[in-house]
């Protein structure tokens, strides 16, 4: 690092000593920018992202509902500057877009919050763990325009041609992250950065294919050293015939990478974020910058599944969207990508795609976690509770509760807006339907379950 920033490597030492910054980012479909929704004062917004802003202090975001309820993402702020980067790229018409190093999920439910309508978001990761928590996060942004999948890079060759956009924020040395998270240092090593740099250019050759002439890759690390940034770029220009990309900006702190075509380096000492480095691609031949219109919904060869009616009054108008349904599960997808996805999923394993919005087994209709989570849910067809915070808390603890609700009813659980989830009566009492393997697992704080509203 001192032969890399000379007389600035001082001030970046001093900075890794500091605390790291806390940012996070909003669900613009969940949460009013004018109207907070998470446990900590605001301090500023991220300069290079409409909904990103900073707290003064990082709060215990598992005692957050909203946090449950996908208001906000917990999102490291120099990364954020993927917003800026899609913006510039990103046609009007609707587009197919590849996240090929997905998991946890912030980069994807940024994408699909800026994604033109009639888009659709491949968040991929190959870890099946890492995958699992993937999902999650998807179905808590609530969005029907991502499909999450747990396959290699490689798997993606046999979709040519099928993307307008690659992300690949790719494994790396973590360099980074050293003051926020102790484990990258210990797991650092020459050796490591070298198997880094290898798996780096593996993951995009092998996903090169997968990109349409005159599509875009957006490559990403959250390490410093050139090998793994500037180098992979020279690599995939030398080697994938790409070619680079600048995007225009005006941010102070942002510095130019260690090379003649345009990148862009995060230092903590510059920027109020953690390391971070990105460059833009683009496959040549085809329109450049201009996604082909999609084709037009084909007919159907049979009818689709007919939704229950209690559940058909929770969805919005279905004309733009197809209804899929797959042993008890029903779910819907946009009808523009259905078929791309029936053929995808032949060729990748396909975890979750659309919103899935209720399971049926003969007559009984249980709506899905993820309806409840869905940005779209017809909440006038649903009987909605608005819970107080001590409530809300035990809800999500799958505690008790003590809310009046009639045989057979089903409620929508609400804090400040917000939906977590369904509960049920039964007799005379109720049933708690949030996912026991996402309950909140700590113990309560008694000042959290004394407040009163």
């Amino acid at each position: 690092m001192r032969a890399l920033l000379d007389a600035d490597a001082g001030c970046f030492l001093e900075a890794l000593q500091a605390s790291a910054p806390v940012s996070v980012r909003l669900n613009p479909a969940k949460a009013a920018p004018e109207r907070f929704c998470f446990p900590a004062a605001v301090t500023e917004k991220v300069p290079w992202a409409e909904y990103g802003y900073y707290l003064a202090e990082r709060p215990v975001f598992t005692l957050d509902p909203c946090f449950h309820g996908g208001a906000y993402y917990v999102q490291e702020a120099s990364s954020l500057f993927l917003e800026h980067v899609l913006k510039q790229l990103l046609p009007e018409t609707p587009v197919r877009v590849l996240d090929l190093c997905a998991a946890p999920g912030g980069k994807s439910t940024l994408a699909a919050s800026l994604l033109p309508a009639g888009s659709l978001l491949v968040a991929n990761e190959v870890i099946r763990s890492r995958a699992a928590v993937l999902k999650e996060n998807i179905i808590r942004w609530g969005c029907d325009n991502i499909a999450v999948s747990n396959s290699d890079p490689a798997a993606f060759a046999r979709l040519e041609g099928a993307f307008d956009l690659l992300i690949a924020d790719t494994p790396c040395s973590g360099e980074g992250l050293f003051r926020k998270d102790p484990d990258s240092i210990r797991e650092w090593s020459e050796a490591n950065l070298a198997l880094c740099s290898e798996r780096q250019k593996r993951i995009l050759a092998d996903s090169w294919l997968a990109l349409k002439a005159g599509g875009f890759l957006v490559y990403s690390t959250c390490t410093y050293n050139p090998e793994e940034n500037e180098r992979i770029i020279e690599w995939a220009m030398r080697e994938l015939g790409a070619e680079p990309v600048e995007i225009f900006h005006s941010f102070a702190g942002i510095t130019q990478g260690e090379s003649l075509f345009p990148t862009y380096r995060f230092y903590p000492h510059k920027t109020a974020g953690e390391g971070f480095f990105t460059g833009v691609l683009r496959k040549q031949g085809g329109e450049s910058g201009v996604a082909r219109k999609r084709e037009g919904k084909r007919k159907r060869e049979t009818p689709a599944p007919p939704l229950p009616p209690e559940i058909r009054a929770l969805l919005p108008n279905l004309s733009e969207m197809a209804v899929k349904k797959e042993a008890e599960v029903f779910r819907i997808v946009p009808a523009a990508h259905a078929e791309f996805l029936e053929e995808a999923g032949k060729k990748i394993r396909i975890l979750y795609e659309g919103c899935e919005v209720a399971e049926v087994n003969g007559r009984k209709v249980k709506p899905l976690h993820s309806l409840a989570l869905y940005t779209l849910l017809e909440r006038s067809g649903a009987a909605v509770t608005e819970l107080s915070l001590p409530d809300a808390l035990r809800f999500l603890k799958k505690e008790e509760l003590s809310v009046a609700v009639r045989n057979g009813e089903w409620l929508l659980f609400c804090y400040e807006g917000i939906a977590l989830g369904w509960g049920k009566g039964v007799g005379n009492r109720l049933n708690n339907y949030f996912p026991k393997e996402r309950r909140i697992r700590m113990e309560l704080p008694a000042n959290l379950l004394s407040t009163t509203e």
